[in-house]
């Protein structure tokens, strides 16, 4: 099993908690990358928003791709999984900055996280025309064919719906081969569909192990159908490891309880509105992004132990952690849960 975690760009991840003790700074991110990769982390997901989803819109939160591109340069082992999201970037130059931060990293630890954007209001307040749901997936669709052929070769000419290249040079070419890993997640068959034919990992919200296995069984037997080789499969999890069962239950009391009048409510339902989900979010889960909590790393280290080893069977190969506050929970997680699997 990989071990990632999500880089706290928005100060966080605990919409009803108004202080997490983990500033979204470039001291701190620094700091916890630097950590991390220490004590056995092999990934971070870097979020891009350019309004604090999680905080309220006038609450700091960093850049994903200069934040990227800064952390490679202070580490040395770390992957950096980098959210982009196509209406917000042209495929060309996002495919040069990519590469370019690629070679910052020696190859290898740089990758793509592919979003299609949600976020209305954000979309309006950065100039940036915001399309229907279906309408995203067409766009991204093209932009990863634009993304793979610049990385692959030069003279490259393509004329789609939403993008024209013309004879295209991009040098240097990533030095990860065949091309950084492309990640991305989605419900809606649009979505599935699309992530089947075009990209390399599927991640997944969290879920117990027998619903992640259905979804894994699914997405293989669509990559099958496209007669691609299988991908990777990681789900995001909330952690919380405890000495006892009773302490990590009241750590759960803690974080769920919720007020309605916190600043990324209304963020929060504008997100419930603009995408597709296969279940309903209940209120509860309002308080942690990604239902995270479903994934049920919640008690003794052994009892997580034995729930990551459940995933494991199910086809799991990253689990992309949050926790609060970060870089403390990390430690403990660290201590009780990865070094103990890596040392049987």
């Amino acid at each position: 099993m990989r071990y990632g975690y999500w880089l706290p760009v928005f100060g966080g991840w605990l919409r009803n908690v108004d202080d997490e003790n983990m500033a979204a700074t470039w001291e701190y991110a620094k700091k916890l990358a630097q950590r991390s990769e220490q004590i056995g982390y092999d990934l971070s997901l870097i979020a891009e928003l350019n309004l604090n989803d999680i905080k309220g819109e006038d609450a700091p939160s960093l850049d994903a791709w200069s934040t990227a591109a800064a952390l490679t340069a202070v580490t040395s082992k770390l992957e950096y999984m980098v959210a982009v999201r196509p209406t917000f970037h042209n495929p060309a130059l996002l495919a040069k900055q990519a590469a370019n931060i690629d070679h910052i990293g020696g190859g290898g630890r740089l990758s793509l996280n592919v979003v299609s954007s949600w976020w209305k209001d954000e979309a309006t307040k950065y100039g940036v025309h915001f399309e229907q749901h279906d309408d995203r997936y067409a766009r991204t669709a093209e932009w990863l064919e634009v993304l793979d052929n610049l990385w692959k070769r030069d003279d490259f000419n393509y004329e789609g719906k939403f993008y024209r290249i013309e004879k295209s040079i991009l040098q240097p070419k990533p030095l990860t081969k065949p091309r950084p890993t492309i990640y991305a997640g989605g419900e809606s068959e649009a979505a599935k569909n699309l992530i089947a034919k075009t990209c390399d990992a599927y991640v997944m919200h969290g879920d117990p192990p027998g619903r992640i296995r259905e979804k894994i069984a699914d997405m293989a037997a669509r990559r099958e159908k496209f007669g691609l080789p299988p991908m990777q499969y990681g789900i995001a999890a909330y952690s919380i490891v405890r000495n006892t069962e009773a302490e990590a239950k009241a750590e759960l009391a803690r974080i769920t309880d919720v007020k309605q009048s916190a600043a990324g409510y209304h963020n929060y339902q504008q997100w419930l509105s603009g995408t597709k989900l296969e279940q309903q979010v209940s209120l509860e889960e309002y308080s942690v992004s990604n239902r995270g909590l479903r994934a049920g790393l919640i008690g003794t280290p052994q009892q997580v132990v034995d729930q990551i080893a459940n995933f494991e069977a199910a086809g799991v190969t990253l689990i992309l952690l949050q926790c609060s506050p970060q870089l403390e929970e990390m430690e403990r997680f660290a201590d009780g849960v990865i070094r103990h699997g890596r040392s049987n």
